[in-house]
């Protein structure tokens, strides 16, 4: 299956969509390149995994969703919570184990973003959880008769695992509410995709099971909301799951400091930059007004870091808090 081609030039998006698309990236390129700096610098307590490149795809994804659809994600880096919703200091908080996170600080290095009120219900704690977490929340929303959906993202690597396959088969069969979104951005740690797929796509897969399955350029958050939106609108009227494949393109290692040895030279050769993209969308006549948005970007990303960095860490006490048995 072939990507889909990119909107033709001249052809518009909406205004409004396209700015708040825009401003969406643009804070979350701020936030990984604050981020970089600031593990260079003064370290950090865990594995950040930098999402640069791929932001397109997420906010793009996430602006098909409503404030009560569920979000389980597994991808790298701060954007997905950030495009549903989720303010800095909460994202930052997390990230530098402060009180001021999402979970108070309690996943430091390694966050697990969450805040139900918004759809954000967390990181799968292993790779491949995510697939049975979204169905179970998709099943439920089905069960109680609600339109919600619940959409799911992984990465090309855990495409491969049971959980996958063994969540689509039931997902299709029972039309759950679901949306499956991979951003595949070619490489699994330091495995190539191409190395281990029999099959070109992960989309390709789709039609094993009865649904469809998309492949769409990830560097466009306007093709990537088109699509999603779609997906979404199938699932809210009980047609069943659409597996999504946004072919993104991981700038950085598999982790801050990965001297990726394993990566060729020529790796960055059909990476287009979202934030370009969308500029490109936007057109000179809003070139001023994108401008502003960059930087207002930086100087709220630059503040929030500093308020983190101030706030206090988590009182050892709470170690016990919201855990379950």
């Amino acid at each position: 299956m072939a990507p889909r081609k990119r909107r033709p030039a001249g052809v518009p998006a909406d205004p409004g969509l396209l700015l708040d698309l825009f401003t969406t990236v643009a804070r979350a390129r701020a936030l990984e390149d604050a981020l970089a700096v600031h593990i260079r610098d003064h370290g950090f307590a865990g594995f950040w995994h930098p999402g640069k490149g791929q932001e397109g795809a997420v906010a793009g994804a996430c602006a098909a969703l409503r404030t009560d659809d569920y979000l389980f994600y597994q991808g790298r880096g701060a954007t997905w919570p950030l495009a549903k919703g989720m303010g800095l200091q909460p994202i930052i908080g997390d990230l530098l184990g402060r009180v001021t996170g999402s979970t108070g600080g309690k996943g430091a290095g390694v966050p697990h973003w969450a805040d139900p009120a918004l759809g954000i219900m967390g990181e799968g704690a292993t790779l491949g959880s995510v697939y049975p977490l979204a169905a179970g929340a998709a099943l439920s929303a089905k069960m109680r008769g609600t339109d919600q959906v619940a959409l799911a993202d992984f990465g090309d690597g855990t495409s491969h695992r049971g959980t996958f396959h063994e969540t689509l088969i039931q997902a299709a069969s029972w039309k759950l509410p679901l949306v499956y979104f991979c951003e595949n951005n070619g490489v699994a740690v330091s495995t190539r995709f191409e190395d281990v797929s029999p099959t070109p796509n992960v989309a390709d897969r789709a039609g094993a099971y009865g649904i469809p399955g998309v492949v769409v350029d990830g560097h466009d958050a306007v093709e990537v909301h088109r699509v999603t939106a779609e997906a979404v609108e199938r699932a809210r009227a009980g047609e069943g799951p659409t597996l999504i494949e946004a072919k993104v393109t991981r700038v950085g290692g598999h982790w801050e400091g990965d001297a990726q040895q394993y990566r060729p030279d020529d790796h960055l050769k059909d990476y287009r930059d979202p934030l370009e993209v969308l500029r490109a969308y936007l057109g000179d006549a809003r070139a001023e007004i994108a401008d502003k948005i960059v930087a207002d970007a930086a100087a709220e990303v630059a503040e929030e870091l500093l308020r983190a960095e101030a706030a206090d860490l988590p009182d050892p006490a709470i170690i016990t808090k919201d855990v379950f048995v």
